[in-house]
């Protein structure tokens, strides 16, 4: 089952839904409606348009998943297979390099809605920092302990963080009126262009849709699990996303929620007052919370992967006592650490800004080599159907065009982190070839 004692045991259907569903409900998905109100109700066809690229994308996984059944790594071990060392090393290079600096911005979004709860957090930079940094390292330690303790932690907090979203969904449709939505498209732009804008936005609330692909050699009943928690998580995160968001559009008029600073706190004042207000705050710190905890295990799990292969350091591959990577694990924190102190710094904010732009690009890489992947494997196994060349091709244009949506400047300095680790492929393949 591709799981050993030391794990504490294998992660079960369920907490690999909360990998998943928890991965891509951050404290962003708070804000979207606020970002979207900007084009008005024209914006739900983007929302749309990215969940449909979303869903092929999961389906996409889900049957990689199978033909690789319980191989550790995700994407890096689906490109690995399909296309050889070095196009999965530069994978998981990108993957790996996303998700440590997305952790410092997740860590960063903790901090900016557990001030709403702690007013002191906006006075006080190095109070922030702190909670910060402490908030980041308790979750390390978390994660250290094993992968069963990270998973209950990401059930528990899946579920906390949803509930303020259902409260809202549930109460809002007796607060809906459907005159907010006029006019339609209120960005000044082109219809398609509105949308294409849109679709751009909202497709970055669906990465981490491959989570339950990372661990899979630590999921009980991987070939079974792994396709159906991908697809599932991706399909219930879909339906909250959009509900929540055309509820929050249809009680809150757009040019006060354009102007939002906490769109779904706003709309849950509408429905119960001050006090909803805080539990939406709550919800967005439990969101970054969990967001966080699931990418720390996500971050050690690939490095893992890619270094019993031989193609990281093999000091990545070292497991503690309760079979967790935990040399990966705290390098990934300290550089994230770095990140964090950097933000709270005058004259570094701008630096920072730069590396959240650099993840955008690297976080999309994945997807590209797993369509590739996706139809050389299939091809190799005689499965080459017109249904697999349709879901193959549809999900390659979909992540080419997500990152032509991810903008020149990402795309290019992506592409520099991506040579840059070039080198290092070539030395870890040195010192296997001396060391054997």
């Amino acid at each position: 089952m591709g799981i050993t004692s030391k794990t504490g045991g294998a992660l079960g259907f369920w907490m690999s839904i909360s990998l998943v569903v928890g991965n891509m409900i951050g404290a962003g998905v708070f804000l979207m409606p606020a970002a979207l109100a900007q084009y008005g109700g024209i914006s739900l066809a983007g929302w749309v348009i990215s969940a449909a690229g979303a869903l092929l994308i999961a389906q996409m996984f889900s049957r990689l998943s199978r033909l690789l059944t319980g191989r550790g790594g995700g994407p890096y071990a689906f490109a690995r297979a399909g296309l050889g060392d070095y196009p999965g090393f530069l994978v998981a290079w990108g993957y790996w390099n996303s998700i440590w600096i997305a952790n410092a911005a997740i860590t960063i979004a903790f901090v900016g809605a557990a001030s709403d709860l702690v007013p002191a957090l906006q006075a006080r930079p190095l109070l922030a920092m702190a909670m910060g940094m402490g908030t980041l390292w308790l979750l390390t330690g978390v994660n250290l302990l094993g992968l069963r303790r990270s998973g209950w932690l990401q059930l528990v907090s899946t579920a906390l963080k949803l509930l303020p979203i259902l409260v809202v969904i549930a109460g809002g449709w007796f607060f809906f009126r459907p005159e907010h939505f006029v006019p339609l498209n209120a960005s000044g732009q082109s219809g398609l262009e509105a949308i294409a804008a849109s679709g751009a936005l909202t497709l970055y609330a669906f990465l981490g849709l491959e989570s339950a692909t990372v661990p899979a050699d630590h999921i009980r009943d991987p070939g079974r699990n792994v396709p159906r928690a991908t697809l599932v998580g991706t399909a219930l995160t879909t339906v909250v996303y959009i509900l929540g968001t055309v509820v929050v559009m249809g009680m809150v008029p757009m040019g006060e929620l354009a102007a939002s600073t906490a769109p779904f706190a706003d709309a849950m004042r509408i429905i119960s007052g001050k006090w909803g207000g805080v539990l939406v705050a709550g919800g967005m710190a439990v969101a970054a919370f969990g967001a966080l905890n699931g990418w720390i295990l996500i971050q050690g799990q690939v490095a893992r992967a890619t270094a019993r292969d031989g193609l990281f350091p093999a000091v990545f591959g070292k497991e503690n006592r309760f079979g967790v990577p935990g040399y990966g694990l705290v390098l990934g924190s300290v550089l994230s650490s770095l990140l964090v102190g950097m933000h709270y710094t005058e004259g570094l904010v701008e630096q920072f800004r730069f590396m959240i732009l650099l993840s955008t690009f690297c976080t999309l890489v994945p997807y590209v080599g797993s369509a590739l992947a996706y139809l050389v494997l299939s091809r190799r196994q005689r499965l080459g159907t017109p249904g697999v060349w349709i879901l193959g091709g549809s999900t390659l244009a979909f992540s080419a065009w997500a990152i032509y949506g991810a903008g020149g400047p990402a795309v290019l300095w992506g592409l520099a982190l991506l040579l840059l680790g070039t080198p290092v492929y070539w030395a870890v393949k040195r010192a296997r070839r001396t060391n054997s």
